[in-house]
């Protein structure tokens, strides 16, 4: 049994005791992306899952609601088209049957061809997929340890709380590895100058489906000179920095140098502004978040900046001088584990591989690359409970370079990572053109994963 405080929000069905006690239980520590994907798959294919989620009992520093598979940071999935890695990554997944993809694009709103959702839709989506799946018990309950038994999939995410973390700690014998993630502020669309704005994706690419500030020189001048003074928030002494670089806040980008914010998320390039027909000297972009495009986030603007500094500054960029901050961007700590001296191939702990980890604690990044490594836990779960070995994909598929990645024993310290066509190996012959290169590349992950499919239910059916 998990040990665990408090017994508030208990969801239950409808179902007989007696008959769901002879099925087999599988326990799920975790209501994120990682933990509600992996729930599903494995009541799905027939298992009893009892999904732990302590939010509703005891709330984290970046989550806002108690529903499940609540997105804190960004609320895009990335790019859907196959000629990128994370668009690859999502055919592989369509493909293996992912039960959040479908609800994430019924949560879609505006973003070029990139799959943004609103954030309270997809939560209330996945919320109401799991409650009400018959397999599935949901206790709002925080768990502290797993004793030995059913077998179980600890998904607690970067937001672990500390009394799991010390026992995660105890027993896999490694310190926790850490690192420090920034959310981006989110104003209201009515509160923007429309005389200022302008809609436009880079390059017209995707549609006009993005805000623009454009600044000129000068602007962009004392947006950096009070950015840099602004006050931040303090990090403890015993802590230290170790920034995501996909996570980094814009003020950590500003320190580099003066221009470096030019050419990250502030480039202008692939912009034109109409009020002067050229392209502006520097940009902020603005993203839709909710379904009816009334909440907009600054697309790059993760910050420690301390709150009224946030009003302040970000006030400076033109056509925000009368922004409404719905939500202002804030520092948590994420937690992962050293995976490739902690982890199985199939996710499971070496310490106890009675135990499987997922999502973002595995040393993953990204919100589907942790529904990924739900997907996986389960079907690693799945093939325990049969008798069957369990196998990783291929490490040509975008799923299997992930993995590969976080087992490479080669490594020191290791990093979170997001799928990346740089994982993948080369391609044999070459292709030296690089639109091509990533057609290729997408194509044989595809196959890779569809060849892997293909094993698995042929063992399932032997």
């Amino acid at each position: 049994m998990a040990e665990s405080q408090g017994n508030k929000g208990r969801v239950r069905d409808a179902r007989d005791d007696h008959n769901a006690r002879q099925v087999r239980h599988v326990r799920v520590v975790g209501g994120g992306l990682a933990g509600t994907e992996a729930a599903l798959q494995l009541a799905d294919r027939g298992h009893q899952v009892t999904l732990y989620e302590m939010r509703g009992v005891r709330p984290t520093e970046a989550h806002r609601t108690d529903s499940l598979a609540e997105l804190v940071c960004s609320n895009t999935f990335k790019s859907e088209r196959t000629d990128t890695s994370s668009g690859a990554f999502k055919q592989e997944l369509d493909l293996l049957g992912s039960r959040l993809l479908p609800l994430a694009r019924k949560a879609r709103v505006p973003g070029g061809h990139a799959l943004a959702l609103d954030r309270e839709l997809f939560g209330e989506l996945v919320t109401e997929e799991v409650s009400q799946h018959p397999r599935i018990e949901v206790l709002r309950e925080e768990v502290t340890a797993l004793d030995e038994g059913d077998p179980a999939i600890i998904a607690t995410g970067p937001l672990t709380s500390p009394d799991l973390q010390q026992w995660l700690q105890g027993i896999t014998g490694n310190d926790a590895l850490y690192f420090y993630d920034a959310i981006a502020p989110s104003l209201l669309l009515d509160s923007v100058d429309q005389e200022v704005v302008f809609r436009q994706s880079r390059y017209d690419k995707g549609g006009a489906d993005y805000l623009n500030c454009p600044m000129d020189k000068a602007e962009y001048e004392a947006f950096i000179d009070a950015l840099l003074e602004a006050d931040r928030t303090e990090l403890r002494e015993f802590e230290k920095t170790a920034w995501f670089s996909g996570c980094m806040p814009i003020e950590a980008i500003a320190e580099r140098g003066r221009e470096s914010l030019r050419f990250g998320p502030m480039r202008p390039v692939g912009l034109t502004d109409p009020r002067t027909g050229r392209r502006p000297w520097a940009a902020v972009q603005l993203r839709q978040e909710t379904r009816d495009g009334s909440l907009f986030g600054l697309v790059g603007f993760q910050t420690r900046l301390r709150y009224g500094d946030q009003t302040r500054v970000f006030r400076m960029i033109p056509g925000l001088e009368q922004a409404e901050f719905v939500r202002l961007g804030s520092l948590h700590r994420n937690t992962y584990v050293d995976a490739p001296r902690t982890l199985n191939a199939d996710l499971s702990l070496r310490a106890r591989d009675d135990l499987w980890l997922a999502g973002q604690i595995t040393g993953c990044e990204g919100y589907v690359e942790s529904l990924a490594t739900g997907l996986v836990a389960a079907l690693a779960v799945d093939a325990r409970l049969a008798g069957r070995a369990f196998a990783p994909p291929a490490g040509d598929s975008m799923l299997g370079s992930l993995l590969a990645y976080l087992r490479d024993t080669t490594t020191g310290r290791p990093s979170p990572m997001n799928v990346n066509f740089g994982l993948l190996p080369p391609l044999d012959p070459p292709v030296r053109d690089k639109r091509l290169r990533k057609e290729a590349h997408a194509a044989r992950a595809l196959e890779s994963i569809r060849a892997w499919s293909r094993e698995m239910l042929q063992e399932q059916a032997g």
